[in-house]
C-alpha cells in the first residue's frame, strides 16, 4: 500500500497488486487498510475493538482476573460492542470517549465508568501491539461517583428476613445468603460457592476476593450464635450433603450462578418493595456496609475487610452518629 502526499495536506492511498495496475483506496488510512486486508483474504476486523476484545480475553492479564470480574467485563463488552465493536482503534478520539460517558450512557453514569475502564484496557493492549501510540481513554475524566451511603438498619433487615422466610424455598436460601453477608461481612463472590467442608462449629474458611499471588488472604470467620442459626437452617433444607454446597438452589442442589442469583434476588427485592416490607432497595454491597457499621458499634473498631483500611472506612463505614469526649 502506498501513501501519496497531497498538496492540501494529508495523504491518498493506493494498493499495488502483483502484476496489476494500482487500485485507489481513498484518503482514510483505516479504511484503506481494511480494503487491503479484504483484497488479501485476511479478516476484515484486524485492529478493530472486536478484534482487541478477543485478544484481551486470551491475555494473561484477563486470565488472572477473578471469575466475577471476567463476567462483569463480558457484560460491559455487550454495551461497548454496540458503539465501538466495528470501530478501528486508530480512529478513537478522546471526544468519542467523552460522548459515550456523558451522552450515550447518560442514564447509567457509574456503569459507563466501568465500561470505559474496559475500553481503556483494550486501548492499552493496542498501545503494546503498536497499533496506536497513546491511550485516548486516559485523557478523559470519568463521571463523578458518590459512594453509596445506604445503611440497612437492623430493624428493617430483621423484618425483611422474617418476611422472606415465608416466601418459599428459594427465598429461604436467598435471605440466608443476605444474612451471611450482614453477619460475616463477606462479598457475595466469596461465599456464593461455599461448601460444607469449609465450615465447622467454630469457623467458616473463605478466600478473600480481589487479591492474588502474595497478597492473597484466607479468612477465618468465627461462627456466632446468629451465624450458626443461618448455617443450621441450610443444613435442615432438603438435599443436604456434608460435601455439598451450603447455599444451594432448591431445584438443582447446586450453588446459584451469578446471573441466576441476580435474577432471583431482584424478584425477591421487588416483591418486598411492592408489599412495603422495606421502604428502599438494598444490595449485598449495602449489607457489607451493615456489617462494618454494626461491627464498629459493637466492638469499637472497624473490621479488616479490605487490603486498604481507608477503603473500609470510606466505603463501608456508614455510621451516621459520631460520639467523642470533650477535653
Amino acid at each position: 500500500m502506498e501513501a501519496r502526499p497531497l498538496k492540501d495536506g494529508g495523504f491518498s492511498y493506493r494498493y499495488h497488486p502483483v502484476d496489476g495496475k494500482p487500485l485507489s483506496l481513498g484518503r482514510d488510512k483505516a479504511e484503506a487498510i481494511r480494503k487491503v486486508l479484504d483484497l488479501n483474504g485476511q479478516g476484515s476486523d484486524e485492529g478493530t475493538f472486536s478484534h482487541l476484545w478477543r485478544l484481551y480475553q486470551e491475555s494473561r492479564q484477563f486470565k488472572r482476573l477473578a471469575e466475577s470480574t471476567k463476567d462483569q467485563y463480558r457484560d460491559n463488552w455487550k454495551e461497548l460492542e454496540k458503539v465501538f465493536g466495528k470501530g478501528h482503534v486508530t480512529q478513537l478520539r478522546p471526544k468519542s470517549v467523552a460522548r459515550y460517558l456523558r451522552v450515550y450512557r447518560e442514564a447509567a453514569p457509574i456503569v459507563a465508568n466501568r465500561e470505559v475502564a474496559l475500553l481503556s484496557n483494550l486501548c492499552k493492549l493496542a498501545v503494546e501491539r503498536g497499533d496506536i501510540d497513546r491511550n485516548p481513554c486516559k485523557e478523559v475524566s470519568r463521571n463523578p461517583e458518590q459512594p453509596r451511603d445506604r445503611l440497612v438498619e437492623k430493624h428493617e433487615l430483621d423484618a425483611f428476613v422474617a418476611w422472606a422466610l415465608k416466601q418459599g424455598k428459594s427465598a429461604v436460601v436467598l435471605v440466608s445468603m443476605a444474612q451471611f453477608a450482614a453477619l460475616a461481612g463477606n462479598r457475595r463472590a466469596e461465599f456464593l460457592d461455599l461448601h460444607w467442608p469449609q465450615v465447622d462449629e467454630e469457623v467458616v474458611r473463605l478466600q478473600r476476593a480481589k487479591q492474588r499471588g502474595s497478597k492473597s488472604k484466607r479468612e477465618l470467620v468465627g461462627v456466632s450464635a446468629a451465624l450458626k442459626e443461618v448455617l443450621d437452617r441450610m443444613r435442615a433444607l432438603p438435599g443436604y450433603s456434608p460435601m455439598g454446597a451450603v447455599f444451594r438452589a432448591p431445584k438443582t442442589g447446586n450453588p446459584y450462578s451469578e446471573s441466576g442469583f441476580k435474577a432471583m434476588w431482584a424478584r425477591l427485592m421487588q416483591k418486598a418493595l411492592d408489599e412495603k416490607i422495606v421502604e428502599a432497595r438494598f444490595t449485598f454491597h449495602d449489607l457489607r456496609g451493615h456489617y462494618t457499621t454494626y461491627f464498629k458499634l459493637q466492638f469499637g473498631s472497624l473490621p479488616e475487610l479490605h487490603a486498604d483500611p481507608a477503603t473500609t472506612a470510606g466505603v463501608y463505614d456508614r455510621t451516621r452518629v459520631v460520639s467523642r469526649k470533650a477535653l
